[in-house]
């Protein structure tokens, strides 16, 4: 996530195979964008490990927050 700096992420294996995943992120690049776009900034920051790019991550629940 390299957009993303200064952050805190928690992860959670949702089924034990590390291809479906809950990630819960806070960051201050999210401060006045909309949740659709704080979404998609996390989308674009891990594309390269999402199917059908390369199939590591099938499932993404997503939580962002502002600190």
């Amino acid at each position: 996530m390299a957009d993303l700096a200064e952050i805190q992420r928690i992860v959670e294996d949702l089924t034990g195979g590390g291809d479906h995943l809950a990630i819960e992120v806070t960051a201050s690049q999210f401060t006045g964008k909309r949740l659709i776009d704080q979404h998609r900034m996390i989308h674009a920051a891990l594309q390269h490990k999402l199917a059908p790019v390369s199939g590591e991550i099938h499932a993404l629940q997503i939580k962002t927050l502002v600190p």
